[in-house]
């Protein structure tokens, strides 16, 4: 008994160990990728009363009255649910669709109604409120894998951290394309360089001069337009509609600390500081810091293929695999396998110290 006793520890740790390079090889989607990858992605906190056709993370809680997710179906990249919440889903029931599923972080008060089979929920903490529908729902994940929380949590930290990398990098391209004025119209055409890309600069108050945007891509695999100024009222209008616009175009809000939008949008949003409200859709991939969305987030996510080049400025067309402007950070499952192992040691030490006490085999009687 003895022997087996003391090895019982280095089995755990080998046991650990050898399963650490099976459950890291998820990659953490960060950067550039992440427009590809969701619909919405919200850094802290989503207040809701809309719908996101695609796919959402929320690095905060997901609040307000009855919203929809995965309202049209979408490849899952890297095996992502419908909708990702790090903290706790409160208001009025949630809508999710398609098979999507969910990963909660925290506690789910408002429920799910689960629309269409094989979904799958996960929920560290509890949940209640739910129609189940006969779909797959696992609650107190924490309790028993403490790496679940712990995963989402490093998440959110690859996420927020690339994305502003994301914006300020972008801030810094080279001009390489001509916005025009005539009289309220504003004409983007763009010139791309030799990897596809065009690149445009306009200020948050000339922007809100205008009160409708033409774009000519002439072919541009990507077109980025920056826009400086801490407060941002989008409130125009599109000649040709919004169709397709945010599969190519990306609008850069580096500075931006309040964003408004009344109008429908054409083209992806990338507005990691901002405290933003919408009040009708965007037809693209947005990000934001804090949202209160009251417009529809529609599917026609970033599809071009801008990455970061070695020198540090953006190309496209490129491998996109580095996702651009994504800060090196550690593979996301590795803090939540260590949270795995310091669980089992603490297990390990309370089953020792309950167990009974073993002699040396020096110590036994001779009539045994």
């Amino acid at each position: 008994m003895a022997p087996s006793t003391r090895i019982l520890f280095p089995a755990a740790i080998v046991a650990i160990a050898l399963t650490l390079p099976a459950l890291a090889q998820g990659k953490a989607i960060t950067g550039v990728d992440a427009l590809r990858a969701w619909n919405l992605v919200v850094l802290g906190n989503l207040e809701s009363s809309s719908e996101v056709e695609g796919r959402t993370f929320v690095g905060g809680n997901l609040t307000g009255s009855s919203s929809n997710y995965g309202i049209r179906a979408t490849t899952s990249p890297n095996g992502q649910p419908g909708l990702t919440v790090v903290g706790n889903v409160t208001g009025s029931h949630k809508n999710l669709n398609n098979g999507s599923g969910a990963a909660i972080g925290g506690n789910v008060t408002s429920g799910f109604n689960l629309n269409g089979p094989n979904q799958t929920v996960q929920v560290g903490g509890m949940i209640r409120n739910t129609n189940v529908n006969q779909n797959s729902v696992l609650s107190n994940l924490d309790a028993s894998n403490p790496a679940f929380g712990l995963g989402l949590q490093q998440q959110k930290t690859d996420l927020k951290g690339s994305m502003g990398s994301l914006s300020f990098e972008m801030g810094t391209l080279k001009l390489n394309s001509q916005l025009t004025v005539q009289g309220n119209r504003g004409t983007f055409t763009a010139q791309p360089n030799a990897q596809g890309l065009a690149v445009f600069n306009i200020s948050a108050a000339d922007l809100d001069k205008i009160g409708e945007i033409q774009f000519n891509l002439n072919g541009a695999d990507t077109a980025i337009v920056n826009v400086s100024g801490r407060s941002i009222n989008l409130n125009d209008n599109f000649l040709g509609g919004t169709n397709n616009l945010g599969e190519r175009v990306i609008w850069n809000f580096p500075e931006a600390e309040d964003l408004t939008l009344t109008t429908a949008w054409g083209g992806s949003v990338l507005a990691p500081l901002a405290d933003a409200e919408t009040r009708n859709y965007i037809q693209g991939s947005a990000v934001f810091g804090n949202l209160k969305q009251n417009g529809a987030m529609r599917i026609g996510t970033f599809t071009g293929g801008y990455s970061t080049s070695p020198s540090g400025g953006g190309s496209s067309g490129g491998d996109s695999s580095t996702g651009g402007g994504a800060v090196p950070v550690p593979e996301p499952g590795m803090v939540g396998l260590f949270g795995l192992g310091v669980a089992g040691l603490i297990l390990w030490r309370r089953r020792r110290a309950n167990s009974p006490p073993v002699r040396p085999a020096d110590d036994r009687s001779d009539d045994e």
